[in-house]
């Protein structure tokens, strides 16, 4: 029976049927046929001994940060581009990308020899520039964020004709990472282990995490999985909570592989469904957690390469867990090198194996002294008896009745540092916990000096000494009480040789005897009471 183009025109008139939702079965025969291996390598899954030993758990860790490109996002992006027609693939792909996305795109698009425009900030470090370009991509610069480039990839998508490659909301995408968790699965038998509690999986814009979960919950339901973000970059976890997508206004950048305003609308709908729970970490607690795994693997991965870490960390913290096993996916370790020096001073307050204090000492003969003394009687409060070190010590001169020392010292145990602020106060040394005051640590630490109308007749001199432990305890009790310190700088850097910057009031009449003393003393100095930068932001 011929329709005559009536029902044709019904047809055309009816509105598109909506796609069926892909079930965690559709993605489970997606993964295993997924084409990742071309470009991908499978990554070792590693017990960390050392953290294992410390949680009373064990801790295995996916290196996803020893893929080619050091991270786990050319699996999806080549698995998508894999799946082109021949046509689609001489039209050539484009993607918006600042980070790991971008050179997998540009890794997977060279060996499937088609043409890759990646569009990035301008604002994206060169170092991120030149690794596209060395894997063969064309960088397009267009904006200051990452939505800016985002928005003009789509333009240039739909004037060229080249096929867009998400870095997260793409079901082929989505079933790449997958692969992850289908060989974590098989690795944990040539691990001898036949248990596997939880997943901790980070979450940006929520690719990883619906790959794995899709693949644990078709084959081992009872493994959990749990999504961690940064506490300033939770989109995920808060859209989750509210039932709908939510977009953020700002996010934080120092985990910048996670720092997603809006998650996918397939990735929301995968993680609302199968993900178990949810948490947040901080920036210490990552920062610890890059160490920790610098400990156990002699690698340092980037922030979002940790945040399982710390979420298992956390969580262990939390439950009390003892005798389970936890897999953390180390998912990058594109680092940027001049970031280390922070994540180095951060991570001890992160781990709590420092305590950062102000404390007020009396402006008198004697009093610098006894505190020091003071120091060295701390107790252990049922952590290690070894002594502590000092590992900041900053003071100015700049009352006649009280000085404010801003100090830092080793500790062994969560919790310490409140212990030892009470410790200095009862002793007559009032004390106040600056541990967890992001104040403290992020400017004020730093900012402790400038000009003091009371320190006449004042000597300004950079010392070094071997830095070992009680170095800088020796080195404090050497000074004579007869010279009062009026300034006073050190931090520890891990050199081995530590630092000091001091500042003496010497009377002329006993410029001679300072200079015996000098000697006797035995530390290679360099006067610097000349120094016109001393005398532009320290001397009156």
């Amino acid at each position: 029976m011929r329709d005559n183009g009536v029902f044709a025109s019904f047809r055309a008139a009816m509105p598109a049927r909506k796609p069926r939702a892909l079930t965690p079965a559709d993605y489970l025969t997606r993964i295993l046929n997924a084409r990742v291996y071309d470009v991908a390598q499978e990554s070792a899954l590693e017990i960390a001994r050392n953290l294992s030993r410390r949680l009373h758990n064990t801790v295995l860790l996916k290196r996803e940060d020893q893929q080619p490109v050091f991270s786990f996002k050319l699996r999806g992006a080549y698995n998508k581009m894999a799946h082109l027609t021949p046509q689609q693939l001489k039209r050539g792909v484009i993607c918006a990308s600042a980070g790991n996305h971008a050179q997998g795109v540009a890794l997977g698009a060279s060996r499937l020899g088609t043409q890759a425009v990646i569009v990035m900030p301008v604002t994206t470090p060169g170092v991120k520039i030149e690794a596209v370009q060395a894997l063969g991509g064309e960088v397009v610069l267009h904006g200051d964020s990452y939505s800016d480039a985002y928005q003009h990839a789509l333009t240039l998508e739909k004037k060229s004709g080249m096929t867009f490659v998400h870095p997260f909301d793409d079901p082929d995408v989505i079933a790449g990472q997958g692969t992850i968790a289908m060989e974590m699965l098989r690795q944990l038998q040539s691990l001898d282990l036949q248990r596997l509690d939880a997943v901790f999986v980070a979450i940006g814009g929520g690719g990883l995490i619906s790959g794995v979960a899709n693949y644990i919950k078709a084959v081992r339901p009872e493994i959990k999985v749990i999504g961690v973000q940064m506490d300033d970059s939770s989109a995920m976890m808060q859209s989750v909570a509210k039932g709908r997508r939510v977009q953020l206004q700002d996010v934080g950048l120092f985990s910048d592989g996670t720092a997603v305003k809006l998650v996918g609308e397939e990735t929301f709908r995968v993680s609302r469904a199968l993900v178990d729970d949810y948490l947040t970490v901080d920036t210490d607690a990552v920062c610890a957690a890059i160490k920790d795994v610098f400990v156990d693997t002699r690698s340092i991965v980037e922030p979002a390469g940790a945040l399982a870490v710390a979420a298992i960390k956390q969580y262990v913290a939390k439950h009390r867990t003892k005798g389970e096993t936890y897999a953390a996916i180390l998912c990058g370790a594109n680092m940027n090198f001049d970031r280390l020096r922070f994540v180095a001073e951060r991570a001890e307050v992160g781990e709590e194996r420092e305590a950062l204090l102000a404390v007020t000492i009396p402006e008198r003969p004697g009093s610098l002294r006894r505190f020091c003394e003071l120091i060295g009687e701390l107790p252990s409060f049922g952590g290690s008896k070894s002594p502590r070190s000092v590992t900041e010590f900053n003071y100015r001169m700049s009352d006649t009745q009280r000085a404010h020392v801003f100090v830092g010292l080793t500790t062994t145990q969560r919790g310490e540092s409140g212990k030892i602020a009470a410790f200095f106060s009862k002793h007559g040394f009032e004390s106040l916990d600056l541990t967890h005051d992001d104040l403290a640590k992020e400017h004020i630490r730093h900012m402790v000096g400038g000009h003091s109308e009371l320190a006449r007749e004042e000597r300004l001199l950079r010392f070094e000494f071997p830095e070992r432990p009680g170095a800088l305890m020796k080195f404090l009790l050497a000074m004579r009480p007869g010279w009062n310190i009026s300034l006073f700088h050190y931090r520890n850097q891990g050199a081995d040789y530590g630092r000091i910057l001091m500042g003496l009031q010497v009377p002329k009449a006993d410029h001679k005897a300072f200079a015996v003393f000098l000697k006797e003393l035995g530390y290679p100095y360099v006067e610097e009471t000349q120094n016109p930068v001393y005398r532009l932001f320290l001397r009156r």
